[in-house]
């Protein structure tokens, strides 16, 4: 159903500082995260799919729930998971009891380079995210975000 055309809201001085702040902020962090990852042949995207694998009971997930764990669309986490696949990380099998259904697996290959690229990947979180704020400012922003994921749930 569309939405009544209202007159805009418009953001004051002090939102909009922070609106953009929060713009430049998270791509620029994205940036760097995805930077430290190169080094282990990696970009931000394919290390949460590994991520989220490794957390998986079997390390396997069907590739519907991982593309809405990882915030893919399902032709990008295809695509994606193919490139992954053909490097050896990830294995991808039918689902026995659903035609449809294709499950993605984390190889062990996959497992060690996750292992590898860990270590770095969290220093690099906690340096440029967590360390850049006051333990304050930290829990306000899982406050908020918290928030902001519960008005934009589906």
């Amino acid at each position: 159903m569309p939405r009544v055309q209202t007159a805009p809201r418009w953001l004051d001085v002090e939102q909009q500082k922070v609106w953009r702040a929060y713009l430049l902020g998270s791509a620029r962090l994205a940036e760097r995260l995805d930077a430290d990852l190169r080094e282990f042949g990696l970009d931000l995207g394919e290390y949460e799919i590994l991520v989220t694998l490794s957390e998986a009971p079997d390390r396997r997930v069907r590739m519907s729930e991982l593309a809405e764990a990882v915030h893919q669309s399902r032709s990008r986490l295809t695509h994606t998971v193919s490139r992954m696949e053909n490097a050896g990380l990830v294995d991808r099998a039918s689902c026995p009891t659903d035609r449809r259904g294709v499950w993605a697996h984390l190889s062990d290959e996959g497992f060690r380079l996750l292992e590898v690229a860990a270590p770095t990947h969290v220093e690099a979180v906690r340096r440029h995210f967590v360390e850049a704020m006051t333990p304050e400012d930290y829990a306000a922003v899982g406050r908020g975000f918290s928030a902001v994921l519960a008005t934009t749930e589906d």
